[in-house]
C-alpha cells in the first residue's frame, strides 16, 4: 500500500492562501472539487460563478446521502471544510466531523467553520483507511473528490461500513473511467506518475464502474445510485486552467499538462464524474 501523504498542491494552495491570493480563495479557499452547473452552457468563467457552481456541488452529494437533520456525518478527506460548512448551514441538529491526513489543512478548516446553534462541527487528523473512530459512529460518510488519493479503495470501503450504522449511507464522487481507458491511466502512471506526484502525490482513478460495483458488494455494501455529471462539471476545466498556470511556479507546466489531460479524455467520455451512494448493508 502506498505511504499515506497529503498532496503536493494543497501546500502550494495554502502558501498563496496565507499570503492573500484572493482568487485562489474565490476558486479553492472553501472547497477543494469541481463545480455543478445544471447548464454548463450558462457558466460565465468567472470565479464568482464557480464559487456557486462549487456550493452546488455540495448540494448534490447531500441528495445523494439522503441527508437531513439531526444525523451524525463524516467527511473523510474534509479539506478545508467547505463541505460540512455548506452543510452546518443547511440542515439543523446535526453532528459533523471531518477527517483529513493532513494537519494545516485542518488548521485552516478550524479556523474557518464555526458550528451554527444546535450543531456540532470536529475537525480530526487522521487516516481515511484506518478511521480513529468507534463502530457504527455515523448515519452517513462522505468522500468528496478525493478517494483517489487513499492508497487502498478496498481498506477505505472497509473502514467506512465499520463507522457507519446499519442502513447509513456512503457517498462518493470520483473520476471514473470507461474500461478501454484504464489500461493507458497504468502505462502514463509508468511513464509520468513520479513526475505527476510532484504536484498532484499519491493519485489512482483506475477504478471504473464494473470494480466500484464489484467493491461494494465485497465489502458489504449496496448499491443505490450511479449518476454520471459529467456534463455538468465541464466549465471547471476552464476556470481553474487559467487560476493554475501563474501560480504553480516550476511546476505548472506539468500541473497544466496533468489537467489539459484529464480534460481531453474526460470530453471524449472515456472518463466520467461520477457521484456514487452506497447504503450499509
Amino acid at each position: 500500500m502506498p505511504p499515506v501523504h497529503a498532496p503536493p498542491y494543497a501546500r502550494v494552495i495554502l502558501e498563496h492562501l496565507h499570503g492573500g491570493d484572493e482568487g485562489l480563495n474565490q476558486l479553492f479557499g472553501r472547497h477543494i472539487h469541481w463545480g455543478w452547473w445544471a447548464d454548463g452552457q450558462q457558466a460565465d468563467g468567472t470565479l464568482t460563478d464557480f464559487e456557486a457552481a462549487a456550493d452546488r456541488m455540495c448540494h448534490q452529494l447531500f441528495e445523494a446521502a439522503a441527508l437531513r437533520e439531526g444525523m451524525h456525518v463524516l467527511d473523510a478527506g474534509c479539506g478545508f471544510g467547505g463541505t460540512l460548512a455548506t452543510l452546518d448551514a443547511r440542515y439543523r441538529d446535526v453532528s459533523l466531523t471531518g477527517l483529513n491526513i493532513d494537519a494545516r489543512q485542518l488548521e485552516r478548516a478550524r479556523q474557518q467553520v464555526r458550528a451554527s446553534p444546535g450543531n456540532a462541527v470536529t475537525f480530526v487528523e487522521g487516516d481515511a483507511c484506518a478511521m480513529p473512530f468507534p463502530d457504527a459512529s455515523f448515519d452517513v460518510v462522505l468522500a468528496v473528490e478525493c478517494i483517489f488519493h487513499f492508497p487502498d479503495r478496498q481498506r477505505f470501503f472497509e473502514e467506512a461500513r465499520r463507522v457507519l450504522r446499519p442502513g447509513g449511507r456512503l457517498v462518493v464522487s470520483d473520476f471514473v473511467p470507461r474500461r478501454p481507458l484504464v489500461p493507458a491511466l497504468a502505462a502514463q502512471d509508468v511513464l509520468f506518475g513520479a513526475y505527476q506526484r510532484r504536484v498532484s502525490g499519491y493519485v489512482d482513478i483506475r477504478c471504473p464502474l464494473p470494480r466500484y460495483r464489484a467493491l461494494a458488494q465485497r465489502t458489504g455494501f449496496l448499491s443505490l445510485a450511479e449518476r454520471d455529471i459529467t456534463a455538468n462539471t465541464l466549465p471547471t476545466y476552464g476556470v481553474v486552467r487559467r487560476m493554475m498556470t501563474p501560480r504553480f511556479g516550476a511546476q505548472a507546466a506539468l500541473s497544466l499538462a496533468g489537467l489539459m489531460t484529464l480534460e481531453l479524455v474526460t470530453r471524449l467520455d472515456l472518463l466520467r464524474y461520477m457521484i456514487l451512494s452506497f447504503s450499509r448493508r
